[in-house]
Order: C-alpha cells, then sequence, then structure tokens
C-alpha cells in the first residue's frame, strides 16, 4: 500500500510539472501572434419552495443566487493551439454552503490532422438519454449546484484523442480526485442525516491522489453512434456511513476503488431516437450492471406549425434490485435511486427566433409509492438575454424511498443569464 501511493504521488507530481511547464512555454513562445476573446454569462436565480421546511435547520421558502461565469480562451499557431479558463462562482444569499467556486476549465489544446492532445481541468460527457445518465463517470457531481445531477466539477486530466477511420480513441490520465459537494444544514433538497465533508476516508492508500486511467471508443456507422468505455479508479459515487458523534447521527464518505465498463448507443431513424446507455461497476463491496433505454419520437412542423413536438420514453434498470436505504438518500449512485423506473415526457421546440424550448417529464417507481415531474422552459429575449424556468414536484409515501426525505422540496425556479 505504502509503495502504492509512493507511485501514485511520484506520478501526479510529475504530470502536474509536465504541464505548467509545457503551458508557460507555449505562451511564452506565442504570445505576440495570440488571438484573445472573453465570453460568458452573470446569472440571477430565485427558487421558491411551495411547502414549509422539513427539518428546523433549513431555509423557508424563498432562496436568491447570482452567478457569473465568464470564458477567457487564447488562440494561436493558426487555432491548432490553444488555452481555455472558465472559472464559476455562484454567491447565495441565504445558503452559505450554497456560495462556492470552481474551475470549471483550464486547458491547453493541440489539434493536429488526426489526433489531438488537452491537458489541465476539464469537463468530459458521456451519454444519449435524457433522465439518467448512467455511462458519464470521470467528472464529480457538483451537488449543491440542483438536484438533476447535471452540474459538474472541473477534473484534473491529460487527453490524447487519436481519430482513426474505425473510431475514436481517446486516452485519459485523471491525475487527482474531487469529492462530491453536499448540501448544508441549512440547504434545501437534502435528507435528514447531513453530510461530513471533513472526514472522508479511501480505499486507496494514495486517497485523492489515485491516478485513475480511462480509455472510450466512439464511432459513427450511418444512423448509429457507438461509444464504450472502460474506466479504472476512484469511485464518484460515495458510499455514506451513518456514523454517531456525540448526540447526533451524520454521513461520512467513503470512496472505495471500481473498474467500470460502460457502454452507449444512438440511433436515428427517421423520426425515431433510439436511445441505450449500460454500465457494468465492479468493486470490493459490489458488482451490478445497470442500464437506462428509451426512445423519442418527433412530430416535425406539428399541427402545421413551425413547432417540433416530441415525444420520449426511458426505462431504467438496476440489478441490485430495490435496495436502497433511507439513510443513504444522498448518495445518487447510479441505478441506486432508479431501479425499476418509468420516465414519460415531452419535448417542445417552437423553432422561434426566441428558441423557445419546453422539456417535460413525469418519472414514476415502479416499485415504491414514489415520482417526479419536471417542467423545462427557456426562451431568449435578444441574443444576450435568456430567461430559465424550472418546476420540480418531488411525491413519495414510502420511507424506503429516496424521494422521502425530500417531499416537501417541491420548488419553481426562474433564471435570467445575460450573455457576453
Amino acid at each position: 500500500m505504502l509503495r502504492e501511493s509512493t507511485f501514485q504521488e511520484s506520478m501526479l507530481n510529475k504530470i502536474l510539472t509536465l504541464k505548467i511547464a509545457a503551458v508557460s512555454l507555449l505562451l511564452s513562445a506565442t504570445a505576440s501572434s495570440a488571438e484573445f476573446e472573453v465570453t460568458g454569462n452573470i446569472g440571477l436565480e430565485e427558487r421558491y419552495f411551495f411547502n414549509q421546511s422539513q427539518y428546523p435547520e433549513q431555509l423557508d421558502n424563498s432562496q436568491t443566487s447570482v452567478s457569473v461565469e465568464p470564458e477567457f480562451y487564447w488562440s494561436w499557431n493558426d487555432g491548432n493551439d490553444s488555452l481555455t479558463f472558465k472559472p464559476f462562482y455562484r454567491i447565495d444569499a441565504r445558503d452559505d454552503d450554497r456560495s462556492h467556486g470552481d474551475i470549471r476549465e483550464l486547458s491547453y489544446i493541440h489539434v493536429d490532422d488526426d489526433w489531438e492532445f488537452r491537458a489541465g481541468i476539464h469537463k468530459v460527457f458521456w451519454g444519449v438519454t435524457e433522465f439518467q445518465h448512467l455511462a458519464d463517470v470521470i467528472n464529480q457531481t457538483d451537488g449543491i449546484e440542483n438536484l438533476d445531477g447535471e452540474d459538474k466539477l472541473g477534473q484534473q486530466m491529460l487527453n490524447l484523442s487519436l481519430v482513426k477511420d474505425w473510431g475514436i480513441v481517446d486516452l485519459y490520465l485523471l491525475p487527482g480526485f474531487r469529492e462530491r459537494t453536499f448540501p448544508g444544514s441549512n440547504s434545501r433538497l437534502r435528507g435528514q442525516l447531513l453530510v461530513d465533508e471533513d472526514n472522508v476516508t479511501y480505499e486507496s492508500s494514495a486517497k485523492d491522489k489515485h491516478l485513475d486511467l480511462a480509455v472510450r471508443w466512439s464511432h459513427s456507422l450511418g444512423a448509429f453512434d457507438i461509444g464504450s468505455y472502460w474506466f479504472h479508479g476512484t469511485n464518484r459515487d460515495p458510499t455514506l456511513i451513518p456514523t454517531q458523534v456525540g448526540d447526533s447521527v451524520i454521513l461520512r464518505q467513503h470512496y472505495n476503488q471500481m473498474d467500470q465498463f460502460g457502454l452507449d448507443l444512438q440511433a436515428t431513424l427517421g423520426d425515431w431516437l433510439w436511445k441505450f446507455e449500460s454500465i457494468y461497476r465492479n468493486t470490493n463491496m459490489e458488482n451490478f450492471w445497470a442500464t437506462q433505454a428509451g426512445f423519442e419520437y418527433t412530430f416535425t412542423g406539428a399541427f402545421d406549425s413551425a413547432a417540433d413536438i416530441g415525444l420520449l420514453l426511458e426505462y431504467s434498470w438496476d440489478e441490485r434490485g430495490e435496495g436502497g436505504d433511507s439513510n443513504n438518500e444522498e448518495s445518487n449512485s447510479p441505478g441506486a435511486n432508479n431501479q425499476n423506473d418509468v420516465f414519460i415526457g415531452s419535448r417542445i421546440a417552437l423553432n422561434d427566433a426566441q428558441s423557445s424550448e419546453v422539456l417535460m417529464g413525469f418519472g414514476t417507481d415502479l416499485d415504491h409509492s414514489a415520482s417526479t415531474f419536471l417542467i423545462e422552459a427557456t426562451r431568449r429575449f435578444d441574443d444576450n438575454l435568456k430567461a430559465s424556468l424550472d418546476l420540480r414536484l418531488l411525491q413519495s409515501s414510502d420511507t424506503i424511498d429516496q424521494l422521502y426525505n425530500l417531499r416537501n422540496d417541491d420548488y419553481m425556479q426562474l433564471s435570467l443569464e445575460w450573455f457576453f
């Protein structure tokens, strides 16, 4: 175990030194010919919870926050070399734990004819389904941003992408690990037990400096887009262990090692879009399969208008079955929350000058009395201003179900974003 830790730390130091040296050299050598661009957005967000808080420490109905996410982009060598810096920060007026910042991206990229190299901090997304992203494994979830798990923390990486006639092969070295963020004591959208973020344990002796590895192959064959991968490293989903501390019980995070194999497939057949994701995860605690599959059918020019209306249906299955623990509701591990669930929805795109879109969805657990309903609507008012409306209704009367702890947290959220 000591040798593994020493090796991991040595590799991490060498990689970080190499990245810093390479970026510094390239910037100094090309600064005079570099092109520079600044874009980004500033957002104002207002949340309103319809019910009083379930736990006494939580804030009540309204919650206001402001976010800023600029993007600085440098390119040189006819665009073959570039550097992107994308920080993020949110200030919440009532929830100190939700006031936080992160570097979403800080990466150098070199592009050649049949390969691409990236070094730094980056976000990578894998997956094709709408209501759950089983295949997505590289980046850690930013659990205090939203309930859906789609907001991710930046991940340190070295990435070599090889472009071949038979597909694209991506090789990843991931030095360093990001622990998941969790809501605090006065936050809404949390369970009964708080998660301790100060006492975290790992299976690996290298702890958060373990060198993770991933290999992914992706290819397009006619109407089919296929991706498959192998990931070896620290599990992004923590095991939350109830622990007695004084008179209170808290949840402590433990991150084990895992090997995960994933497959994602999308087929575009006329107006039909078929989607499939599946993973097999192997850890020292459990081995399991999980699958998310479904389709989207689009009525183009519905009702003799410019609008497109899509109908969505997805089914989620997890080999672990019902399982679950009401004290472990925050783990959000793939499949644990959706072991036998059906999701139906509709996507409406008005195809107007304001890019107006609405996504509606309803999900139900076939084993428990639990359901979710969501509406996500967006509309642009000009080239620089976008408004978003989100509605989430959460229902559960079964104490073993993980939604039971969020049954009072139905909310509506209005966001305004100014792009520059």
